[in-house]
């Protein structure tokens, strides 16, 4: 009886010993003996304890760090470059089998790709053009990965580059030379905004100058016009005597802000405005 209890309490850690699970994040291998027997999906699985083994993979996606390095520009500049990789291992058996059996620790090998690759394509460019063209080195770096990686069971999901950090004093000299040409496009526009403010005030000075001037021409043009209708009225009225009605607009004009003039009484203007009150001039006794 302690026997049969024996043998079945065996059976029963033998069992649970060779459950296993495997999550949806995961595709499972199991070897027998050293050999590849079957592809393990999401789901419960049972192997046979010590006979076989079941290796785990992660198939989301995953990142890792190319890890900073210097790197010798073109320019014979170091720079301070880091870079990340996003990849995921294919889910199918095929894919997942030769993540395992086609590279070994993909994942170190994957830095180790990025970081010489990134020596290669950055090795061609000043730091100048390395820092403008992060697009292109992103491009280049993952498909130069994929191309590499096609064996592995893997696909190179994208690349970032992580920072391109040139020493210290070249950085210091990039910022002061950005901060002068900053300082220079605002000198041109506070240069331009000053012309047009000016360029606008002396438009206005040259309207207001044409008003004043346009002002003078119409009020001589009335004067000119006056003086005509003047000379109509005095041809008309006054045939012969134009003269003596520019003497009596003078007078006019004197008298007007009370002004004091003093004329001899033999003058012509005098009987002249007689006639034109309708006054006749004395006439002076004949001597006797």
């Amino acid at each position: 009886m302690a026997f049969l209890s024996f043998i079945i309490f065996a059976a029963v850690m033998l069992f649970l010993a060779g459950i296993r699970i495997v999550r949806p994040t995961h595709r499972g291998l199991v070897e027998r003996l050293g050999r590849y027997k079957n592809f393990a999906n999401p789901g419960f699985h049972w192997i046979i304890p010590v006979i076989d083994r079941m290796f785990q993979v992660n198939v989301t996606e995953q990142m890792v760090d190319a890890e900073p390095q210097e790197i010798i520009t073109n320019d014979n500049l170091n720079a301070r470059v880091d870079a990340q990789v996003y990849f995921r291992v294919k889910p199918d058996e095929g894919n997942v089998k030769n993540s395992q059996y086609n590279v070994n620790n993909y994942q170190w090998q994957i830095v180790n790709l990025a970081r010489t690759t990134l020596r290669n394509i950055i090795g061609t460019l000043t730091l100048k053009s390395a820092n403008s063209e992060r697009g292109r080195i992103n491009s280049e770096l993952h498909k130069t990965l994929c191309e590499e990686t096609e064996s592995w069971g893997i696909d190179i999901v994208r690349t970032e580059l992580k920072e391109i950090q040139p020493p210290q004093d070249v950085q210091e000299t990039m910022n002061k030379v950005v901060k002068a040409e900053n300082e220079k496009v605002a000198a041109i526009d506070f240069a331009t905004a000053t012309e047009t403010e000016a360029d606008g005030a002396r438009r206005a000075e040259i309207k207001k100058a044409d008003g004043v001037k346009q002002g003078k021409i119409l009020e001589a043009q009335g004067e000119a016009e006056a003086i005509r209708l003047v000379n109509e009225a005095a041809e008309k009225y006054f045939v012969g005597n134009a003269q003596l009605l520019r003497k009596l607009q003078a007078m006019e004009n004197a008298l007007r802000n009370n002004t004091k003039v003093i004329v001899p009484s033999n003058a012509d203007l005098v009987n002249v405005m007689g006639e034109m009150a309708g006054v006749l001039p004395i006439k002076k006794k004949e001597e006797k």
